[in-house]
């Protein structure tokens, strides 16, 4: 069986954070690869920025070139709202023969019981929680939970750095800023 693990969010844009989440997961949970997923519509979350279609290009720019990270477009081609439970259980009939890891942050964890179905997710997936500083990891569901290093880095700050003129190197892969001035997104 495969091992795959998932890292859902909006990646608008994705940064170096993403990444570092994505070798950590790999290397620690013994993965074959992690999937980085953005989403069309995030159920918790209002998207602005950059659309559907810019924030899959840049995600899979930020992806390429580091071996086990790749992108997975299912939600973003799927189009409107999806929670996670559903997308799981897509992606786990589509792919039998693989075991599915949801990566979450720790800020994540403690709101866990809010989730949309999260008795039937938790059948599907086995969930996994990098720890972050000032957040409770206490839970009633099963989280293994992942020490990765600490960096405060936010899609937020980014964007908010890019509008002001400000530099994103070394936040960014390379590859991801280039896009981002090329389509004058988030200010810039």
């Amino acid at each position: 069986m495969r091992k795959i693990g998932v890292l859902g969010g909006t990646f608008n844009p994705p940064h170096i954070g993403h990444l570092i989440m994505a070798n950590e997961a790999l290397f620690k949970l013994g993965l074959d690869e992690v999937r980085l997923m953005p989403n069309a519509v995030a159920p918790h979350k209002e998207v602005a920025g950059a659309d559907a279609a810019q924030r899959l290009e840049m995600t899979r720019l930020a992806a390429s070139g580091y071996p086990g990270i790749e992108v997975e477009a299912f939600e973003i081609e799927k189009g409107g709202v999806s929670y996670s439970v559903d997308t799981m259980q897509q992606l786990t009939d589509r792919e039998p023969d693989a075991v599915f890891y949801f990566l979450i942050g720790g800020d994540m964890i403690e709101g866990l019981t809010d989730w949309h179905r999260i008795d039937d997710l938790l059948k599907i997936v086995t969930f996994a929680g990098f720890r972050r500083p000032g957040y409770n990891e206490e839970t009633a569901y099963p989280v293994t939970l992942v020490d990765a290093p600490e960096l405060k880095l936010s899609s937020t700050f980014l964007r908010e750095r890019i509008a002001a003129g400000g530099p994103v190197a070394h936040l960014i892969p390379d590859a991801v800023e280039q896009f981002i001035r090329k389509e004058h997104l988030y200010g810039s």
